[in-house]
C-alpha cells in the first residue's frame, strides 16, 4: 500500500468514527484566512445549542430523562439522532477525499462504513429495547453474576470511550485551528466545555436534539452543494463520471479497484472491526433505550440507514465532482500549479468545492457544521462513558442497587465534569501523535471485547458468568496488544524497526479468541450457580423476544 494509501486510509478510518482528523497521519492542519461567516454561522449554532441544553434542563427531573430522555424519543427522531450520532465531518471531509484521490477505492471505504447497521437492524435493536435499561451492563448482566460483570463492562465501555475522546478531541482541535483559526489548545477546551455543559445540564434530552440538529444541518450542506455541483453536469451522473475519468491524473482505473484493499488480512480484519464493533458502539447502543418500545427501535435503525446511506452516496458524488471542479481550478492549489499540493491539505477538496459553487456562504456554513458534528459525538461519549460510572458501578456494584436517583445523577453529571477535564488534557497531550492506532483500536475492542459478550448473553444460553468474564477480557486485552505490536504503535509510536504484528487491524484475531474462550469456560463451568444462569434463559427470552416486563423495569 502506498504512503498516499495509507495516509487517506487513516484518514477514511478516522471518518467511520466520527473522528473529524487523525493527528499526524494527515499532515499538520494549517490555520486559514479567518472566515467571518463561518465564525457567525459557529456562534449561531453555538447558541441555537445552548438553548436546546437550557430547555431539556427544565425537563430532566429523573435518572430515565438524564440517561434516556424519559424513553420518549420517536423512532424517527431516534433514527435522525443516531445518524447524527454517526455522520461526521470527516465523513463528510474524509471519504470525499479518498473517492477525489483514489476513485473507487473511496466508494469501498463508504460501503465499508455502512454494512454495520443491517447487523443492528436484525440481531440486536429489538433485543437491546426490550433487555436494557440505560446501559450495555444492563444486557450482559441479566442473567448473570450483576457486580462482576457490570464491572466488566463498564471498564470495557470506558476504554471504548476515553480512546474515541481522545480521537475526537484531536480532530476537534485541528479542524477548528484549519477553519477558524483559533489556537489548537483553545479549539480543545471549547469543545470540552460546550460537551460538560451539554451533557450535564442537559443529559440525553439536549444530546439527542444537538445531535438531530446536526444531522440536519450535514443532511442539507451536503445536498445543497450536492445540487450546485450538478448543476455544471448537466444533472447527469454519467456526464459527470466521464468528466472525473478525463480530469482525473489516473484516467480510467479510479473507476476500478485499487490497491487500498491489496492485503486481503486487513481487509477482511477491518471488515469485521468495523461491522461488530460499530454494533457494539457503548454511545450507540444507548439510544435504543430512548424509545418507548421494540416497533420504535427497530424504525430507529431503518430511518437511521436511510439518512446514513443517502449521506454516504451524496459524499461519493461529491469527491467525483471535487475531481472535475476543483482539481481543474489553480486556484485551490499552493503556487497556483495543478496537480501539486491543495491548499489546507488532501482532507479539503470538499471545502473547496463549497467555496467554488456556493462561495463563503456555503464555505461558512459547512465550517460551522464541521464543528457541530463533532459536539454530537463528543457529547453522546461523554453521556455513555457517565452512565457506564455512575449506573453500573456506583449505582449498582458500590451501591448494591441501593442509591436513589437523585444520588446516581449527581455522581453522572460530576463524571460528565471529571471525563469533560480528561478529554481536554488528552487531547492537548496527544496533539503532536499520530492518533490514527486509536481508531481501529477502538472499533477492535467494541468487536473483540463488548460484542462477543453481547450476542452471546442475548442468543446462547450456555454463556456463564466465567465464560463471558474471560472471554471478554481476553478479547479486550488481545486487541490492545495487537494494536500496541503492529506498525502503528510498535514502529511509528515507539520507534522500532519491525512491527511484532504484521497486520494493521486486530478484530480478525481478537473476535475469534474471544468467542472461542467465552464457549470454552462457559460449557467446563459445572458450577451451581452457572446452571442457575442457564435456566435464567428463558425468562431472559420471552422478555427479550416479547418485551414484557420492560416497561416495569424502566420504572425502576
Amino acid at each position: 500500500m502506498s504512503t498516499l494509501g495509507k495516509t487517506l486510509g487513516a484518514l477514511a478510518l478516522a471518518a467511520a468514527s466520527g473522528a473529524a482528523f487523525a493527528g499526524d497521519a494527515i499532515g499538520e492542519a494549517q490555520k486559514q484566512p479567518l472566515n467571518l461567516t463561518a465564525i457567525a454561522m459557529f456562534v449561531a449554532f453555538v447558541l441555537l445549542t445552548l438553548g436546546i441544553t437550557y430547555w431539556a434542563a427544565r425537563r430532566t427531573r429523573s435518572a430515565a430523562d438524564f440517561y434516556t430522555a424519559g424513553g420518549g424519543i420517536t423512532g424517527f427522531q431516534n433514527g435522525l439522532a443516531i445518524a447524527g450520532d454517526y455522520m461526521s465531518a470527516a465523513t463528510l471531509l474524509g471519504l470525499s477525499s479518498m473517492v477525489f484521490m483514489r476513485g473507487f477505492d473511496g466508494f469501498v471505504y463508504i460501503i465499508s462504513f455502512f454494512v454495520g447497521w443491517p447487523v443492528i437492524l436484525f440481531l440486536l435493536a429489538e433485543r437491546l429495547r426490550n433487555l436494557g435499561r440505560f446501559t450495555f451492563a444492563d444486557i450482559a448482566s441479566y442473567r448473570l453474576d450483576q457486580n462482576r460483570i457490570r464491572t466488566f463492562a463498564a471498564c470495557g465501555s470506558l476504554t471504548v470511550v476515553i480512546f474515541y475522546l481522545i480521537v475526537q478531541m484531536v480532530g476537534a482541535g485541528q479542524l477548528i485551528k484549519l477553519l477558524f483559526g483559533l489556537d489548537y489548545a483553545v479549539a480543545v477546551a471549547l469543545v470540552g466545555v460546550l460537551m460538560v455543559v451539554y451533557v450535564t445540564f442537559g443529559g440525553m434530552i439536549a444530546t439527542t436534539w444537538v445531535q438531530i440538529v446536526k444531522a440536519v444541518m450535514l443532511l442539507a450542506g451536503g445536498l445543497i452543494m450536492l445540487v450546485l455541483a450538478m448543476g455544471h453536469f448537466g444533472f447527469n451522473i454519467e456526464t459527470l463520471a466521464s468528466q472525473a475519468v478525463a480530469a482525473h491524473k489516473s484516467g480510467a482505473a479510479i473507476m476500478r479497484p485499487g490497491s487500498l484493499l491489496a492485503d486481503p488480512v486487513t481487509a477482511v480484519s477491518l471488515s469485521l472491526g468495523l461491522v461488530f464493533g460499530t454494533a457494539a458502539l457503548p454511545h450507540i447502543m444507548m439510544r435504543f433505550f430512548t424509545v418507548p418500545n421494540a416497533k420504535e427501535a427497530r424504525k430507529s435503525v431503518f430511518v437511521a440507514s436511510g439518512f446514513i446511506g443517502l449521506f454516504f452516496l451524496v459524499v461519493c458524488l461529491l469527491g467525483l465532482a471535487a475531481i472535475v471542479i476543483v482539481g481543474r481550478d489553480p486556484q485551490f492549489y499552493e503556487g497556483g500549479q495543478v496537480g501539486g499540493a491543495l491548499i489546507g491539505g488532501n482532507n479539503m477538496p470538499v471545502m473547496h468545492l463549497a467555496k467554488a459553487v456556493g462561495g463563503d456562504l456555503l464555505l461558512g456554513f459547512l465550517s460551522a457544521v464541521a464543528f457541530a458534528t463533532i459536539l454530537a459525538v463528543v457529547s453522546g461519549l461523554a453521556l455513555a462513558g457517565a452512565s457506564a460510572i455512575a449506573h453500573d458501578i456506583y449505582a449498582r456494584v458500590i451501591k448494591g442497587g441501593k442509591c436513589t436517583e437523585a444520588e446516581e445523577m449527581k455522581v453522572s453529571k460530576r463524571c460528565s465534569l471529571a471525563l469533560g477535564v480528561l478529554a481536554v488534557v488528552l487531547g492537548i497531550a496527544f496533539e503532536k501523535q499520530n492518533v490514527a492506532f486509536l481508531v481501529g483500536l477502538t472499533f477492535g475492542i467494541a468487536a473483540s471485547a463488548n460484542f462477543p459478550v453481547l450476542v452471546l448473553s442475548i442468543y446462547w444460553k450456555g454463556l456463564t458468568t466465567r465464560g463471558a468474564l474471560v472471554g471478554g477480557v481476553i478479547g479486550l486485552v488481545s486487541a490492545v496488544t495487537f494494536v500496541v505490536l503492529s506498525k502503528a504503535v510498535w514502529v511509528v509510536v515507539l520507534g522500532n524497526k519491525a512491527p511484532i504484528f504484521p497486520y494493521e487491524q486486530p478484530a480478525l484475531f481478537s473476535m475469534p479468541l474471544a468467542f472461542f474462550f467465552t464457549w470454552l469456560f462457559s460449557v467446563t463451568d459445572k458450577s451451581a450457580r452457572a446452571q442457575k444462569e442457564i435456566a435464567g434463559f428463558r425468562d431472559q427470552y420471552v422478555r427479550a423476544q416479547t418485551g414484557i416486563g420492560a416497561a416495569a423495569a424502566s420504572a425502576h
